[in-house]
């Protein structure tokens, strides 16, 4: 288990619409920009109301976040803000005794955390959505130009569609 947005909330403590902000301090930011190999994470902050029903809570709120990554293909500093909505229902691990037990997810329940029926980690389940909510392959303004320094073709030259083109063109020609 990772703590470094560590803000477990034990079940008995959550009431319905109860609202929270949850802002990383430079440590925590920090631990979370190593986990995430962010070049760095200059602001994380979150706002959920919670609801609960039985022994499930959901979240809802946004995630906010200041954030430089390394470009891809030059390794210069690219800089990103994040400002997405979430929905998340934490559940009760199941413990049916086997461990590779299959569980059935709705298109509905696509982020679900499963907690140790005592107490939900809001903090981590927001440093999880962050980790989903960057950009997977950050891009400089001179990343284009390193990559076909490179020899990397442009997703134009280098797709199927590309290569339709070519057959479609060659036809043309004759």
């Amino acid at each position: 288990m990772r703590d470094e947005f560590a803000h477990r909330l034990r079940l008995d403590t959550i009431a319905a619409g109860q609202r929270l902000d949850l802002i990383a301090d430079e440590a925590e930011r920090t631990a979370i920009a190593e986990r995430l190999r962010l070049a760095s994470l200059e602001r994380l902050e979150a706002h959920a109301v919670l609801e609960r029903e039985g022994s499930e809570v959901r979240a809802r709120g946004r995630v906010r976040a200041t954030l430089q990554q390394s470009c891809i293909a030059t390794g210069e500093p690219v800089s990103e803000h994040v400002d997405e909505p979430f929905e998340i229902s934490f559940l009760p691990a199941p413990v049916d005794g086997a461990p590779d037990a299959e569980i059935e997810l709705g298109a509905d329940d696509c982020d679900v955390v499963f907690y140790d029926g005592q107490a939900i980690d809001l903090g981590e389940a927001i440093a999880d959505t962050l980790a989903l909510a960057i950009q997977p392959y950050p891009r400089s303004p001179r990343a284009e130009e390193a990559l076909k320094q490179a020899g990397v073709l442009p997703e134009t030259e280098a797709g199927p569609f590309a290569a339709l083109a070519k057959l479609k063109l060659g036809r043309d020609e004759t």
